[in-house]
């Protein structure tokens, strides 16, 4: 399995994104390939960084396809980066 580096940029939509966070963080929190995902702090327009553990690129992808956030349409952009952690508690 690899390690990829989600960074979300939110819409500035913030009424819509209050109203669906919860059920993007239930739909996040229910992914047994995410290993780890919050706020990027002070960033404006909001930011995010997620961390999957999956075999595939187009797995990650899919998945990301599926968060009530994308669906509603407040992604305003996405980059999904394979990762390969040397150092920590990733590396193997």
């Amino acid at each position: 399995m690899a390690y990829f580096a989600v960074h979300y940029t939110y819409g500035t939509d913030t009424e819509s994104l209050d109203s669906i966070r919860p059920e993007h963080r239930a739909y996040l929190g229910s992914l047994p390939e995410l290993v780890a995902s919050g706020p990027l702090v002070g960033t404006d327009p909001g930011r995010a960084l997620l961390l999957f553990r999956a075999d595939e690129l187009s797995t990650v992808e899919a998945l990301l396809d599926e968060d009530p956030f994308a669906k509603a349409g407040l992604v305003a952009s996405r980059e999904v980066l394979p990762w390969n952690p040397v150092i920590g508690v990733f590396a193997q």
